[in-house]
């Protein structure tokens, strides 16, 4: 296989690069040290379908499961390459040199490559409902573009770049374009939460996005688990980042009702950002309010203090939903 690929004709080269998928992991192992990485690159730099298909799958059978292998891919140059058939207008290639990248970039050592390549602004553009293209990228292509910039946000390095690219905002209008329940929106709203979670620029960014913040109480209210953790952590960075700005609006937006509910059976992360943010968000000087408001704040204060002493007991569940009932009379 190594002399097929490394010395053969077109069509041997094909075969053997299609038939790298049926050996083992010691076999594969021993074909990348033979060389035939720097012979598959090359192929895909070729103009025919069939080679860089094939080369394709031949790359991401080496580099699955093994660091050693993305590192020597990326070194031999695939990502350039893989960036030109990316722009190619091919949705088989396309979606196989998506997956490929994704591969590629969860190598740490390949990411600063990776995002100095020109690859952060090629996959915005391929998620970004602007570009025409963007309307014939399929379901999977873009998990796997929002999976591959997660993998990049990684890396604090990276994050200024993947704010002057505009990724931010592309990031969340695609989530309030998208289902919140759908596992798109819940690998999307992970990448958001990293990037403001690592950017003061970023958070600030986001903060001051029209709709953001109706956007992630209806992700709390709407998402899958995943999601809503990932919703209530970013209220909560916003919340914290100015308190007496941020309260109000996330009040106004009625994300009460939504926060308790985590309280009770959001996953354990979810549970804690939601608490937290409950406690910013209380009143904490109601003295002047209304009696009906004051009434509020009472019940309030004594479902966090259950929640506190006895979480996931019936009787905090119980007074957790009355409380729920109650915010949305």
């Amino acid at each position: 296989m190594s002399e097929a690929l490394l010395f053969g004709e077109r069509e041997a080269q094909i075969l053997a690069a299609r038939e790298i998928g049926k050996l083992n992991s010691k076999q594969k192992q021993r074909l990348a040290e033979n060389g035939v990485i720097s012979q598959l690159v090359l192929m895909l730099h070729s103009q025919d379908y069939e080679s860089i298909e094939a080369a394709l799958f031949a790359l991401l059978n080496l580099a699955f499961g093994s660091e050693r292998n993305k590192r020597r891919i990326a070194k031999a140059g695939a990502v350039p390459a893989i960036l030109k058939i990316l722009q190619w207008e091919n949705v088989n290639l396309l979606e196989l040199a998506l997956a490929a990248l994704l591969i590629l970039s969860s190598c740490s050592a390949n990411k600063p490559e990776i995002a100095s390549s020109g690859a952060i602004q090629t996959l915005l553009e391929l998620l970004d409902s602007q570009f025409p293209i963007c309307q014939s990228v399929s379901h999977q292509a873009k998990f796997d573009i929002i999976s591959t910039l997660h993998n990049l946000s990684t890396s604090p390095q990276i994050i200024p770049s993947i704010m002057l690219s505009g990724g931010l905002i592309i990031v969340i209008q695609f989530i309030y374009e998208s289902e919140k329940s759908s596992e798109l929106v819940e690998k999307a709203m992970a990448l958001m939460e990293s990037i403001v979670s690592s950017s003061q620029v970023a958070l600030n960014q986001a903060c001051e996005a029209g709709g953001v913040i109706r956007m992630l109480v209806e992700a709390v209210e709407e998402g899958s688990a995943a999601c809503q953790e990932h919703a209530a952590g970013i209220l909560l960075l916003i919340c914290k980042s100015c308190r007496e700005r941020y309260r109000g609006m996330i009040l106004k937006e009625g994300a009460m009702p939504g926060l308790l509910q985590l309280t009770v059976d959001g996953t354990w992360r979810a549970r804690d950002n939601a608490k937290a943010l409950l406690l910013l968000l209380r009143d904490c000087n109601n003295g002047g309010s209304s009696r009906a408001k004051r009434s509020k704040n009472v019940a309030l204060e004594k479902v966090m203090r259950e929640i506190d002493r006895g979480e996931g007991t019936g009787a905090s569940t119980l007074m957790v939903e009355e409380m729920i009932a109650k915010l949305r009379t």
